[in-house]
């Protein structure tokens, strides 16, 4: 949109109360928000309009909306926003504001205001979303903490939602390479979504950046994650998919990766995991099949990773007998390659490495890094 709308810009000063009000009026979505951003140049002017103006490209109701008095809830949150933004690390960007990253500007319903946490200059760089099950397996957690680290370390900011499972693995591989993250939230920046990825959420603020486009003090509803899809995918280059069942929601953001002209990349799995179902689908329908975070940085056309050979596994009877997918651990012991008790000792060691991992329902599998 800044490239596109130079109405757009040069931004005038932020005019919290107006673009609280923009945000906050009753039957105005984003897309007419926006709309009346280009004709009018700025929330003030939009408020300042007459009702004959007003009507020239809004229905009669939203033009009364706009032309209602400021609500007394308005002026709170305004006093409440601008004591937030009086503490050091934290920032809100306009729809207008130069510093608006221009990726996100150029989608179909960009957020009329982002409220920041932390390094906003990371939302201008290379960014690829890494999306995915909340109920991931070991092995996925595993896969997208590797990608994260890699992808990061070669610059990339890694764009996630700091849900449980491949979202937080992301964000924690993200957070020991160089590139940074951000996560993008389904409540207001002053809230933790969920209460256990306080920490997380807590590096993330310190390290990347923490981005939610609701007001201050916004709880989570189950609307918002949906909503908050089209910004971790509108941020990036392109969308990895690490683990998805048929209808996950991050099919959703994949979907709208596509959309608006993002590439989507899927890593495949067992043709008998439930998880993989989904990234199966994606691959069928187009998306990127990856294996490497080669794969990704080429299809980016960024140059591919420098890395030493990975030290061999230890050598091992268990994991001869293990493949890439889950084994019942009495499908093992029938092998007669190993006793019981061989078994439990070398299951032991393994899992300590973190080689090994014990899965529901006494499966057992082998983690690859």
């Amino acid at each position: 949109m800044h490239d596109t709308d130079p109405t757009l810009s040069p931004a005038p000063a932020l005019d919290l109360g107006s673009w609280l009000r923009l945000a906050a009026a009753p039957g105005v979505g984003r897309i007419t928000a926006a709309h009346l951003l280009r004709q009018f140049g700025s929330p003030a002017a939009i408020f300042g309009a007459g009702i004959d103006q007003l009507l020239t490209f809004v229905t009669p109701a939203q033009a009364a909306s706009l032309r209602a008095p400021v609500s007394s809830q308005t002026a709170r949150l305004l006093d409440t926003t601008l004591a937030w933004l009086d503490r050091p690390g934290n920032h809100i960007l306009s729809l207008l504001d130069p510093a608006y990253p221009p990726l996100l500007a150029d989608i179909a319903d960009p957020p009329l205001l982002l409220y920041i946490r932390g390094q906003h200059a990371l939302l201008h760089g290379a960014a690829l979303a890494i999306v995915g099950s909340r109920n991931a397996s070991v092995q996925g957690q595993a896969n997208a903490r590797a990608f994260a680290e890699a992808l990061s370390c070669a610059g990339l900011t890694i764009v996630s939602g700091l849900a449980l499972g491949i979202d937080t693995a992301a964000h924690e591989g993200a957070l020991r390479g160089c590139g940074g993250t951000a996560a993008i939230i389904g409540t207001g920046a002053d809230r933790i979504y969920p209460a256990r990825n306080g920490p997380l959420a807590r590096r993330i603020a310190e390290q990347g950046c923490m981005v939610s486009e609701y007001p201050l003090g916004t709880p989570p509803r189950p609307e918002h994650f949906p909503q908050r899809n089209r910004i971790i995918s509108g941020l990036a280059a392109g969308v990895l998919v690490i683990e998805a069942a048929a209808g996950s929601g991050s099919l959703i953001t994949a979907r709208l990766a596509s959309e608006q002209g993002r590439d989507v990349f899927a890593l495949p799995g067992s043709i008998h995991a439930t998880l993989s179902k989904g990234c199966h689908q994606l691959i069928r329908e187009g998306a990127q099949l990856v294996e490497s975070s080669d794969d990704v940085l080429l299809a980016l056309s960024m140059a591919p990773l420098v890395r030493a050979c990975a030290a061999p596994a230890p050598a091992s009877p268990l994991l001869t007998i293990l493949g890439h997918d889950a084994m019942h651990i009495d499908t093992i012991l029938a092998q007669g390659t190993l006793s019981a008790s061989a078994l439990s000792a070398e299951l032991l060691a393994l899992e300590m490495a973190g080689i090994v991992a014990r899965l529901p329902g006494g499966m057992l599998q082998r983690i690859h890094r």
